[in-house]
């Protein structure tokens, strides 16, 4: 039995509550700054997972590779500056997930430096290893997917500060058949034709950030040991 596969499916769970309750979290606490009380009256200024995951969406996410949280409800009218506000509201998700990528990779990084005799110490090493190359992939991942400008993903809320109010309202109305359909595409893509391309780009990416975070000498291991964690995987 593959047991790499299992193992792999097994740390994409906490990987799928940090990277959608930060997100969530994210999107709550900036609306907050920003002069609206909404999330935090509803006891969402938390990182307690069980206050933003969706059983659906969180299943999904650890089967079928990409899902959904419970979105943080926001109120527009608190904000001085609403086209303003809503798109810096929105980018708080996508730029948490950024952020933690990159600690994830440099978390990675540092354990890569370590290199423990053989026995229970370097079992847990791999482990290690393995579920930090999956927590930086898998925000990565979720960071591009919510800057897709299509409703009701935060990439829509950001175009909203370019388009004419009237327009992206009128969008509005047609959310949910916008996203059904936007994920019908991407199930159909996915499963049918084996063709992930956000999936690509975000290992594209990835692999270069840490192509790039090699090239610092205490890194040096790192290029090698991230190559064969993904082949594992």
């Amino acid at each position: 039995m593959d047991y790499s596969f299992i193992l792999y499916y097994v740390l994409r769970i906490p990987a799928v509550l940090i990277a959608l309750t930060f997100h969530e979290c994210a999107h709550g606490w900036v609306s907050y700054k920003l002069g609206d009380p909404t999330a935090k009256n509803l006891g969402r200024l938390t990182l307690n997972p069980i206050k933003h995951i969706d059983p659906i969406g969180f299943l999904m996410m650890i089967v079928v590779g990409f899902g959904y949280a419970r979105p943080v409800p926001v109120n527009s009218r608190y904000y001085s500056k609403p086209k303003r506000d809503m798109a810096l509201t929105a980018a708080a998700g996508p730029a948490m997930n950024l952020i933690l990528s990159i600690l994830a990779l440099l978390i990675f990084n540092f354990i890569a430096m370590i290199e423990p005799a053989e026995g229970v110490a370097a079992n847990v090493w791999t482990v290690a290893l393995m579920f930090f190359v999956i927590l930086a992939e898998l925000n990565l991942y979720l960071a591009l997917f919510n800057l897709i400008p299509v409703p009701p993903l935060d990439g829509s809320r950001i175009a909203y500060i370019f388009l004419p109010t009237k327009w992206y309202f009128g969008l509005m109305k047609y959310e949910r058949y916008i996203m059904i359909g936007f994920m019908a595409i991407i199930i159909i893509l996915h499963r049918v034709f084996g063709i992930s391309i956000l999936s690509g780009i975000s290992m594209f990416f990835l692999g270069n950030l840490e192509l790039l975070l090699s090239k610092i000498p205490i890194f040096s291991n790192g290029i090698s040991i991230f190559i064969q964690i993904l082949l594992l995987a």
